[in-house]
């Protein structure tokens, strides 16, 4: 019998790892890989100028704002508009799309989870993303790349991966089983700030979605930026309850860090976990639904 479990456990641990190899590229391997016709590198920069001043060899730039969601109603980017992109892009189902930005590769893992809710095959991130690029002194270049457009068109939707404000409420409520991870700051979660230093505050209320558990998107990566070992990251998420046997939902703010781990417990894990882009911008402004505030902030006042 231990021998049986043993052997399930290494059967597992290889399983997990070969989820995170098949999610990740290096930089190591980028680089060898820079002029691979098959290859093609996305930037997903949020700060202005940034894909301007110097991005990766051969990289094209979307944009966060206006090419991953959509430019009327807050959602993703639509079906038609996504098939769009990657035509002029030169994407089809051959090719390999590494992804990668700056802000700790938030926006990037952003961009994998809309490519994953597309069904885009052989999507990866690049691990530890513009940082540990730049950190590693590697080449970059100032010039945007041309690509002969295709046609591509999206197989089928995932619309498993994306969470809504009903979802969310469910789990609040007792009607669902599923468990959310609050990824944000221990002071948002607590409600002691409405947001992060230094952005724009966006809710009415402060606190955290009852029965939400916290583990800051900090936590999931190395000081290089780069994600930890799954062993690591399965202890990360145990030590609060999130070990795959229940269906996951991750939120943040406003989607870019809950996508981060997202993908941590998603891509690497293998756990069945949804994203809320909708996150606390939408849940703390909605009507009706309940809120646990450790703080006893009510109000925003200035």
């Amino acid at each position: 019998m231990k021998a049986l479990l043993r052997g399930a456990f290494a059967t597992a641990l290889f399983s997990v790892a070969a989820i995170a190899a098949d999610s990740l590229v290096t930089t190591e391997w980028l680089a060898q890989n820079l002029n691979n016709p098959k290859v093609r590198i996305i930037e997903v920069s949020v700060n202005p100028g940034v894909y301007e001043r110097g991005h990766i060899p051969g990289a094209l730039n979307f944009s966060w704002h206006t090419d991953l969601n959509d430019k009327v109603k807050r959602d993703i980017v639509s079906k038609e508009d996504f098939e769009k992109l990657l035509s002029k892009a030169g994407i089809d189902k051959d090719t390999t799309v590494v992804l990668y930005g700056d802000t700790n590769n938030w926006f990037a893992a952003w961009g994998a989870w809309v490519f994953d809710i597309y069904n885009v095959p052989n999507t990866k991130l690049l691990d530890g993303g513009r940082v540990k690029w730049e950190a590693e002194n590697r080449v970059l270049d100032n010039k945007a790349p041309e690509f002969k457009a295709v046609n591509f068109k999206v197989s089928k939707i995932n619309s498993d991966l994306r969470a809504y404000l009903k979802d969310v409420a469910a789990v609040a409520k007792g009607s669902s089983n599923a468990k959310l991870l609050d990824i944000r700051s221990p002071d948002e979660y607590a409600g002691k700030v409405f947001a992060p230093a230094g952005i724009q505050e966006l809710s009415i209320r402060a606190g955290h979605v009852p029965t939400a558990v916290n583990v800051p998107w900090g936590q999931a990566v190395n000081k290089d930026g780069t994600f930890k070992s799954a062993e690591e990251l399965k202890k990360l998420y145990a030590s609060v309850g999130i070990d795959g046997s229940k269906p996951v939902i991750t939120y943040c703010r406003i989607g870019e860090r809950s996508s981060h781990s997202w993908f941590a417990l998603s891509k690497i894990l293998g756990y069945k976990t949804k994203n809320y882009d909708g996150s606390w911008t939408e849940y703390g402004n909605a009507v009706g639904v309940p809120i646990d505030n450790p703080a006893g902030t009510i109000w925003s006042a200035k």
